[in-house]
C-alpha cells in the first residue's frame, strides 16, 4: 500500500503464486495498454500529446529516454511505449511544493519505495535541509548559490565531485565542465561509468574508437545480425522498427543472452494497422541461445572456432585481406582459438557444440554483419574482453568500416555519449587541455579526477567531502548502497539538481540543497528567447532539440542556468568567462564547442536541426584505425567467462535486471509484463532444477547473501522465489534493489564499470 493516499499506485503484492504469467508479443496492444496505464497514475495535461507528436523530430523535443537514433525519415510516431512513459512521467500534474515537508520529515520518507517518492510530483522551488526540523525548507536561487559557494571555496578542489546523469544537453555538458576544471578538478564522472565505460575503453584498445562504428545507413544494408546482452523490448524499443525491417527483407538475427526477452523474440508494429488488428507478430530471432551469465567468451570463442575451421577445410571464408591490410594480433588470437577445447568452450556457456556451429553458419553465410550488445557485455569484470571477443568475431570476416556492417552498443542515457564528448570525462588524455587555456585564459588541472567508482570509495574512506549532482539518483545508481547510506551524510556538501523527489536526498549531508530544473520538453525562455539545446545519440549523431510546454513551475531554473550560476559562486571573476552572456543565449555556447572540439562540430550551430542530425564522423567507420599499433587490434581474452569468481556449490551467477515498467532508477509501476511479473519487485527468477536442488518451491520467500571475496556481509532480504527460464546456475532480481549486494570493488578491471550483470550470491532462507 502507497504510504500516501494522494498518489495511488497499483500496489504491490505478495502473492507470486500465479506468476511468471504469459506475455505476448513486444509492442502491439501491450505497448498502448502499458503507455495508457501510466496516463492514468499521472494524469498529465493534454497538452502531452502535442509533445509526443513532436518527440524525436526536427524542430520538436528530443527524448529524454534512450539514446537511440533518430531517423531523417520519421514515423508518423517516433517514440516508443518506454519514450511515451518517461514523456508522461515527467508532465506529471502532480507538484511536489514546499508546503509538502509540513506533514513529512526525511527519516519517515525513508520507508517509501522508489515509485512513492518520485509520485509526489514534480519539484517547484529551490531547497535546503534543515537539520532541527528534518525537513527541506524553501530558500531562493540567491541565498542557495551564496550559501553553496564558500562552502565550495573552503574544501581542496580535489575533495569535490562534480557528478553528470547523462540527460543534460551538450550546452549544459560543455560548461559543466569547464566550470569543474576553473574551479580546479576533473572529478566528472559520469553516467557512463556505471553502463557502458566499458565500451569507451575497450573498443578504444581494439579499434581506437570509444564508440561504436554503425550509422542508420547500415541498418538498412545489413544481412545479419548478432546480439549480446542487449534487450530493445525494454531499453530502445524503436530498435525494433529497424529489426522489423530487415526480417521483412529476409535478414536472419542470431540471439545470445541468459534471458529470454520478448522484444528479441516477436514483435507487433503498433503503427501496422494490418498487425495490431490480426496480431500476427513479426517473429525476430531466427536462433536464440541461452548461455549461461558471464560466459559470452566461451560461446563467441566457439563460433570463431568453427569459423576458423571452416576456412581451413573451404577456404574463402576468413576475410585474409582485411586481416592482413588493416589488423594486428591475429596470430595469437588463431592459435588460442585453435587449441582451446569445444568440451571447454561448451561446458563454461551451457551450449551443445552443435548450437554454436549452427549460429557460426548464419555468419558464414551473410555478407555484412552488425555485431550489437549492451550492458549484458559492459557490466563485467572482465567486460572488455567480451567486447574484444565480438570485435575479433566480426573482423574475421571484415564485418567493421564497410556498409551494413559494424559494432553497434546500444547505449542508455539520452544523451550519455555526447557528454563525454565535449569534455565530461575525468582522464586528462581525452580532453584538449590546450584548446581549453587558449580560449579561456587558465590553467587546467592536469591531474587525471574521479571515476563514479573511485569517487564512491572516496565517500566511504572520507577523502570526498562534496557531491555537486547534475541529474540522476545515484546514491540509489551506485553499488553497494547500504555501505554508501551510511557515509554519505558525512560530507560537507551535497548539491543535487533534481526534477522530482529520490532516494538520494533523504541522505542528507552538512549542508544539503535540491536545485529543481525544467525538462527538456519545456519552454528554456532566456534573454534571446526560447533555447536549442542538442544531444548525441548512440551513431555518433548531433540532433537540436526545443521545449514547447510550460514549465512545471515559474520557480524553475534551465541545466544550463544552474550550472552558470554555481559556476559564478564557485569560481574567480574572469574577461574570457562569460558565464551571464553564455546562459543568454545557447548558441555562444555552440560556438566554443565548435572552436574546442573543430573536427567533430564544424557548423553545429547551422546543422543541428538537419533532419536525421548530423554526423560527427568515426574514423573506424572508415577504417582508420587510431590504435597504438595503427590496426585493429585482435586479442586474446584470459578465460572463457568474464567473472572473477569460480563456480562454487550454493553459489549462483546474479544477473541485475531492469523490467518493462522502468528507466533507470526511475520505477514507473510494478510491470514487467514481457517477463510475466505483475505487482511486485520483490522477486528472485531461478531454474526450475536450481530450485530443487536447493529444496526451494516456487513462491518460498528467501534472502539473497552477497558472496564476494573481500569479507564484508551484504544482505538482500524478503524475495520470493519465481520458477523461470533460466540456465542453471543463473539467477535474477531487479536493479537497483541488488546493487546493496554489489561490492563497490565488484568492476571491470579496465574500466572499473560497476559488474552488475555478474554478482556472486549465495540464497537462504527468509529469517
Amino acid at each position: 500500500m502507497s504510504p500516501h493516499d494522494d498518489h495511488p499506485h497499483p500496489a504491490q503484492t505478495d502473492d507470486v503464486s500465479d506468476l511468471p504469467h504469459e506475455s505476448g508479443p513486444s509492442g502491439g496492444w501491450g505497448s498502448m495498454t502499458g503507455i495508457a496505464r501510466i496516463f492514468g497514475d499521472q494524469w498529465p495535461s493534454l497538452s502531452v500529446t502535442d509533445t509526443l507528436r513532436r518527440l524525436n523530430k526536427p524542430g520538436g523535443t528530443m527524448c529524454a529516454s534512450c539514446a537511440w537514433p533518430k531517423p531523417a525519415n520519421y514515423h508518423a510516431f517516433e517514440f516508443c511505449e518506454n519514450g511515451a512513459k518517461a514523456t508522461i512521467w515527467e508532465s506529471t500534474s502532480a507538484r511536489c511544493t514546499p508546503d509538502f515537508w509540513k506533514d513529512h520529515t526525511v527519516a519517515e520518507l525513508r520507508d517509501w519505495s522508489d515509485h512513492d517518492l518520485e509520485s509526489t510530483g514534480r519539484l517547484t522551488a529551490p531547497m535546503r535541509y534543515d537539520a532541527e526540523t528534518d525537513r527541506y525548507v524553501e530558500v531562493s536561487w540567491d541565498e542557495a548559490f551564496a550559501e553553496i559557494g564558500p562552502i565550495l571555496k573552503d574544501l581542496e578542489p580535489e575533495e569535490a565531485v562534480f557528478y553528470s546523469s547523462g540527460h543534460a544537453g551538450l550546452e549544459a555538458s560543455y560548461l559543466w565542465a569547464l566550470m569543474a576544471r576553473v574551479y580546479g578538478n576533473n572529478n566528472l564522472p559520469q553516467s557512463s561509468n556505471m553502463c557502458h565505460e566499458t565500451t569507451s575503453v575497450g573498443l578504444t584498445k581494439v579499434i581506437g574508437s570509444p564508440v561504436g562504428t554503425v550509422i542508420w545507413e547500415d541498418l538498412e544494408q545489413t544481412d545479419c545480425y548478432f546480439f549480446f546482452g542487449q534487450n530493445p523490448g525494454t531499453n530502445s524499443p524503436r530498435f525494433l522498427h529497424p529489426l522489423k525491417e530487415a526480417k521483412d527483407r529476409g535478414a536472419k538475427i542470431v540471439t545470445f543472452n541468459p534471458v529470454r526477452e520478448q522484444g528479441l523474440i516477436s514483435f507487433v508494429d503498433p503503427q501496422d494497422l494490418h498487425a495490431m488488428t490480426t496480431g500476427d507478430p513479426t517473429i525476430i530471432s531466427d536462433q536464440y541461445h541461452q548461455l549461461r551469465g558471464g560466459s559470452d567468451i566461451a560461446a563467441i570463442l566457439g563460433i570463431c572456432k568453427a569459423v576458423i575451421e571452416a576456412d581451413d577445410t573451404q577456404g574463402d571464408v576468413i576475410d585474409w585481406a582485411f586481416i592482413n591490410e588493416h589488423t594486428h594480433g591475429f596470430g595469437d588470437f588463431i592459435d588460442f582459438a585453435r587449441t582451446t577445447p569445444w568440451d571447454a568452450i561448451c561446458t563454461e556457456c551451457g551450449l551443445p557444440e552443435s548450437d554454436l556451429r549452427d549460429a557460426a553458419q548464419v555468419y558464414m553465410e551473410a555478407k555484412r554483419v552488425i555485431g550489437v550488445y549492451g550492458m549484458g557485455l559492459t557490466q563485467q569484470t572482465h567486460g572488455s574482453w567480451n567486447i574484444g571477443m565480438l570485435t575479433n568475431l566480426l573482423m574475421l570476416r571484415g564485418n567493421i568500416g564497410r556498409p551494413g556492417a559494424g559494432i553497434c552498443p546500444v547505449r542508455g542515457h539520452s544523451n550519455v555519449q555526447g557528454q563525454r564528448t565535449v569534455g565530461i570525462a575525468e582522464k586528462t588524455k581525452l580532453i584538449p587541455m590546450d584548446k581549453l587555456r587558449e580560449l579561456f585564459g587558465f590553467e587546467p588541472p592536469q591531474k587525471d579526477g574521479l571515476h563514479i567508482v573511485d569517487a564512491a570509495q572516496g565517500l566511504i574512506d572520507g577523502t570526498v567531502k562534496a557531491m555537486v549532482c547534475m541529474g540522476g539518483n545515484l546514491l540509489r545508481a551506485l553499488p553497494d548502497t547500504e555501505r554508501l547510506e551510511k557515509v554519505w551524510p558525512r560530507q560537507r556538501l551535497n548539491v543535487m539538481v533534481s526534477t522530482k523527489l529520490n532516494r538520494s536526498h533523504l541522505f542528507p549531508a552538512q549542508a544539503t540543497y535540491i536545485l529543481p530544473c525544467i525538462t527538456r520538453a519545456e519552454v528554456d525562455q532566456q534573454d534571446s528567447g526560447n533555447q536549442w539545446i542538442t544531444i548525441e545519440d548512440s551513431f555518433s549523431m548531433i540532433h537540436g532539440s526545443r521545449g514547447h510546454r510550460k514549465p512545471a513551475s515559474p520557480h524553475l531554473k534551465s541545466e544550463l542556468a544552474i550550472t552558470c550560476a554555481l559556476a559564478k559562486a564557485i569560481t574567480a571573476p574572469s574577461p574570457r568567462l562569460h558565464w551571464d552572456a553564455w546562459q543568454a543565449d545557447y548558441s555562444r555556447v555552440r560556438d566554443l564547442i565548435e572552436a574546442t572540439y573543430p573536427n567533430d562540430f564544424k557548423g553545429m550551430n547551422a546543422r543541428m536541426n538537419q533532419p536525421g542530425g548530423f554526423w560527427r564522423g568515426n574514423p573506424a567507420h572508415e577504417r582508420i584505425w587510431k590504435t597504438e599499433s595503427g590496426k585493429a587490434e585482435f586479442t586474446v581474452p584470459g578465460k572463457l567467462n568474464a567473472l572473477d569468481f569460480d563456480d562454487a556449490p550454493g553459489r549462483f551467477r546474479l544477473l541485475t535486471m531492469r523490467s518493462n515498467d522502468q528507466f533507470n532508477t526511475t520505477i514507473y509501476g510494478y510491470s514487467d509484463r514481457f517477463r510475466g511479473i505483475e505487482g511486485t519487485r520483490d522477486v528472485l527468477l531461478m531454474n526450475p532444477e536450481d530450485m530443487a536442488d536447493a529444496g526451494l518451491s516456487h513462491g518460498d520467500v528467501v534472502s539473497l547473501i552477497g558472496d564476494a571475496a573481500d569479507g564484508l556481509h551484504r544482505r538482500l532480504d524478503g524475495l520470493s522465489v519465481v520458477h523461470f527460464n533460466l540456465p542453471r546456475g543463473t539467477v535474477g532480481s531487479y536493479y537497483p534493489e541488488c546493487n546493496v549486494l554489489i561490492p563497490v570493488g565488484l568492476h571491470d578491471q579496465l574500466s572499473k564499470t560497476p559488474a552488475s550483470k555478474g554478482v556472486p550470491v549465495r540464497i537462504e532462507p527468509a529469517l
